[in-house]
């Protein structure tokens, strides 16, 4: 026994035990069928919450080291070289995508010159606070725009559907190398949160600049010359010119101007299906006991419960999306004339309310009205549900609302319950002015979802409108060999943005999936 490194068990606890280092440890031997003197330590590589029935259980996999072994906890880290007169890549876009990239970049022997349109993440919090105050939206910095792209400040969430697990791990990594909490890589839902990002994003921007790197803020890109199918030049709004690199083009699924720049310069983009809803908001108390089958809610030793909802109607799915337990809905807008909302939680999920987005399928066939706009007619409904929301809220960014019982009795909410989202709400039909085949399907799920979550659908439960940017209606194509535009070489469309990826993580394996489509095609080295 003495001989092998560690032992590998699965156990489950009780919260209460699954908080005790040395109940796990004890329960982990017991497992094993060792004595539990015979343990050097224990190292919990996962760890999950079964609330599916009472009482609620902890699932942990347990690696426990024997007598003279201990965990190697080195992690894989971002390692830098020194690129300062290295080949030059554009990289377009300081989100996940776009900072993944130049990281990856770096590793790969070329320098990275990140242009981001918005401010620094610093300043950015500055411009934030005012949004949340409905004092002033700054089209260029705000909860999509500006260093570290909608997921700074958009909960932090690193959930992925992502099958390649050790890429995935790799991300966890560098995460917690800038500065996450180690737990993430050890929970099943890992979560950052959105108070801690900021940190994390600022480290990752000095590496860059340490390793040789630029980046540059307030530097939207407003043209780009392609010429024989190739991209030729990159020009910013305030007159820097970029000639003759390859560019990542990584500016997130908000940045609406540069699929227009690229339709008008007849780069090939194709219509993408997405999902356009409401915001749902309950006390979070409420969903603790729902999802916890106790009344008295989650106790000492579990954290804000979170919730999972998925039908189909009418051959269109309707389901939750970026769900924020202990959080608070927030402004998203990137325009004048326009209102929706987004979620976030802070590290401690701790704030009294729990939201979600709950979103209907949109597919091409639901878009024949806007033919004409053509790959981009997901855009202009897009854009046509957010200024339907904006004119149904106040002033500004307050924002339409209406409890969910009464959306379902088609019933003008006569008072709406306190909420997180700051900037206020407006009592408002949304059953009236939503799209017939959003709010039907809408209708319908919230039936389905109360006899699962019984009394999910009732008036102690809001939805504020609304949630339309869960993804791209777009996705600039691009070859499967070295990820290049199939038609303009030397452009990498990347993360979110491109239409391929869905989050922080799996914007992140993207950017780094780009960097070394870089690398394949300009041959610095092989990754």
């Amino acid at each position: 026994m003495s001989t092998q490194l560690f032992l590998e068990v699965h156990i489950v606890l009780s919260p209460r035990q699954a908080s005790d280092k040395f109940l796990i440890m004890r329960a982990a031997a017991k497992a094993a069928d060792i004595k539990t003197n015979d343990v050097n330590t224990i190292e919990i590589i996962r760890r999950s919450i079964d609330a599916r029935k009472k009482p609620v259980k902890i699932n942990l996999k347990v690696r426990l080291y024997t007598k003279g072994n201990k965990p190697d906890t080195t992690l894989r880290t971002f390692k830098p070289r020194n690129v300062k007169s290295a080949q030059e890549v554009l990289v377009v876009g300081a989100g996940p995508a776009g900072l993944f990239s130049a990281l990856r970049l770096i590793e790969l022997g070329f320098k990275p010159i990140v242009l981001e349109r918005g401010k620094e993440v610093s300043e950015r919090k500055k411009d934030i606070a005012l949004l949340n105050r409905n004092m002033d939206l700054d089209t260029e910095s705000n909860y999509c725009f500006g260093e570290g792209g909608a997921g700074a400040f958009s909960d932090g969430k690193l959930y992925t559907r992502s099958k390649k697990r050790g890429e995935v791990a790799e991300v966890l990594e560098w995460l917690v190398q800038f500065g996450a909490d180690p737990d993430i890589l050890v929970n099943a839902h890992p979560h950052v949160g959105s108070d801690k990002l900021p940190t994390i994003i600022s480290n990752m921007r000095l590496a860059i600049i340490d390793a040789g790197g630029s980046v540059g803020f307030n530097s939207r890109v407003n043209n780009i010359t392609i010429e024989s199918n190739k991209l030729v030049s990159v020009e910013t709004a305030n007159g820097d010119r970029f000639e003759n690199m390859p560019m990542i083009l990584a500016t997130g699924h908000s940045a609406h101007d540069i699929y227009y720049l690229l339709q008008d310069k007849k780069v090939l983009l194709e219509m993408k299906g997405f999902a356009m809803g409401v915001r749902v908001e309950h006390p979070q108390e409420m969903i603790d006991q729902i999802q916890y089958h106790s009344s008295s809610g989650r106790g000492d030793y579990l954290p804000a419960a979170e919730y999972s909802l998925s039908a189909q109607f009418n051959n269109r799915g309707v389901y939750s999306f970026c769900m924020c337990p202990g959080g608070t809905i927030v402004p998203s807008a990137t325009g004048n004339n326009e209102l929706l909302v987004n979620g976030m939680s802070n590290a401690k999920r701790n704030s009294y309310w729990a939201n979600s987005g709950i979103v209907v399928e949109i597919r091409e066939g639901d878009l024949e009205s806007y033919q004409k706009h053509g790959a981009l007619a997901g855009l202009a409904y897009q854009a046509e549900l957010e200024k339907l929301a904006f004119l149904n809220g106040g002033r500004g960014l307050v924002a339409p609302a209406q409890r969910i019982n009464d959306f379902i009795r088609k019933k003008v909410s006569a008072s709406l319950p306190d909420s997180s989202y700051n900037p206020g709400l407006v009592s408002s039909p949304l059953h009236f002015w939503l799209p017939e085949g959003i709010s039907q399907r809408l209708t319908q799920a919230f039936k389905n979802f109360d006899r699962r979550m019984y009394g999910f659908s009732s008036g102690a439960g809001i939805l504020v409108g609304v949630e339309s940017r869960t993804s791209s209606p777009v996705r600039i194509p691009r070859n499967h060999t070295d990820l290049q535009h199939v038609q303009i070489s030397g452009l990498f469309p990347c993360g979110e943005g491109a239409g391929y990826a869905g989050g922080i993580v799996s914007s992140a394996l993207d950017g780094m999936m780009c960097a070394a489509g870089v690398s394949r095609v300009f041959g610095v080295e092989t990754h």
